[in-house]
């Protein structure tokens, strides 16, 4: 230990305040989530009836509640830096951290409590998420940096998670559950999806060459464009999913196949690009390797997606369900999230770029937890696969949080400020 934890410190720097509160609702949305299926499931916990329909509560939190708190860490961290402009100091970015984690506790809060309590939840969290895409594009127009493409597709990103995030809002309010999902999953690809894979490809060839100087930092932007329209489609298929409904064996089924080549196509590029990027050569460097195996996720989920409407259109009727969904969301987007946070902690902590033991089986048992997942997905899988998923998922997360937010509270290891 650096000295005795205090509140003050998370006030040191952006990624303390950003990444603490992160985790708090990262944390606090897997436990609400796995009462739920344990609750589903066994009857036990005697919760009452829902104010707001369960995976409208589940779906936003997961989308638009900590992974944009974690954004808020990395970007007003580096994004100064990649766009040559003054850092803001942390009380700057506060209200906008702290707007969002209160009102994504009230939104979990009000699950059950009370649909009024929930909207507030939600109206702050919104508040909360516009003033930090307002923040960053003012770095993002005071640069004068040659290079800001990576900067301004996330500002692009950001304005598209704002909008989703009021779509859902909205539509819950009058009552569609049907277009509240819909905009949940615009956010999802739209925004966190679009915010990752510009973010992979700006660092992850740059993390790969200074750790394996063999490996050239290869990251032309015909792929960064194929990424973000990979991520477009699939907003794109979500909203022709919901107005037309394509099915098997009806007018629609010419899309569903335009739909399985596509993602099979761009599920095979992703992959090859992993093995472009250095996916072998990191398997060696736990730290990097957990980055590579968590962006191959991106292409694996395509894959999956592919061969879920291959099924569907054989069988007639859907098949792996919500699989590929949740390897995108555990596989791709977890599984990154936990390798970089863990980066940048430990880089912005005055310590060693490592994973130690503890993270790495952490790592791995993420992995454990999106398979089971996904054999949750399949019509027959026992009922207590998914909570167990579930367990594993939330047991992984807080074990990780708690780690890392107590190095938050505290002086860097190295005696520098920051």
């Amino acid at each position: 230990m650096t000295g005795a934890w205090r509140p003050g410190w998370l006030l040191a720097a952006p990624h303390r305040l950003g990444f603490f509160c992160a985790m708090l609702v990262l944390v606090a949305a897997s436990g609400w989530w796995l009462a739920e299926l344990l609750h589903r499931t066994t009857g036990a916990l005697g919760l009452t009836a829902a104010a707001v329909p369960a995976v409208l509560t589940h779906a936003a939190v997961m989308v638009f509640g900590f992974m944009p708190l974690f954004f808020s860490g990395f970007l007003f961290t580096a994004g100064p830096k990649w766009l040559g402009v003054t850092p803001l100091r942390t009380p700057q970015v506060a209200p906008a951290v702290l707007l969002q984690t209160l009102g994504w506790l009230l939104w979990l809060a009000g699950a059950y409590a009370s649909q009024w309590l929930a909207a507030a939840g939600l109206v702050l969290a919104l508040a909360g998420l516009a003033w930090m895409v307002v923040l960053f594009w003012r770095l993002v127009a005071a640069s004068r940096a040659a290079d800001r493409v990576h900067a301004q597709t996330v500002g692009w990103a950001g304005v598209v998670g704002a909008l989703s995030l009021a779509g859902v809002l909205l539509a819950w309010l009058a009552g569609r559950l049907d277009a509240a999902l819909a905009f949940t999953h615009t956010g999802l690809w739209g925004f966190i999806t679009v915010t990752y894979v510009t973010v992979a490809h700006r660092m992850i060839p740059f993390f790969t060459a200074n750790v394996l100087p063999l490996v050239k930092a290869w990251r032309p932007f015909w792929v960064l464009w194929f990424m973000v329209g990979v991520a477009l489609w699939q907003v794109l298929a979500a909203w022709v999913q919901m107005f037309w409904a394509p099915a098997p064996g009806g007018a629609g089924a010419w899309w569903l196949w335009l739909t399985l080549v596509l993602e099979s196509v761009a599920g095979a590029v992703l992959l090859w690009l992993a093995v472009v990027w250095g996916l072998a050569q990191s398997l060696r460097i736990r730290l990097l390797a957990m980055l590579h195996a968590g962006f191959t996720w991106l292409g694996l989920t395509l894959l999956y997606s592919a061969l879920s409407r291959a099924l569907w259109l054989y069988a007639g009727q859907p098949v792996l369900g919500l699989g590929a969904l949740h390897g995108l969301g555990m596989g791709f987007l977890g599984s990154l999230m936990l390798a970089m946070v863990t980066r940048v902690s430990c880089g912005h902590g005055g310590r060693k770029l490592v994973a130690d033991d503890l993270v790495w089986a952490l790592f791995w048992l993420l992995q454990a937890s999106v398979l089971l997942r996904a054999a949750a997905a399949v019509g027959s899988a026992p009922f207590w696969v998914l909570p167990l998923a579930a367990l594993l998922w939330a047991g992984v997360m807080t074990v990780w949080s708690i780690r890392y937010a107590n190095w938050y509270g505290r002086p860097r290891a190295d005696g520098q400020p920051g």
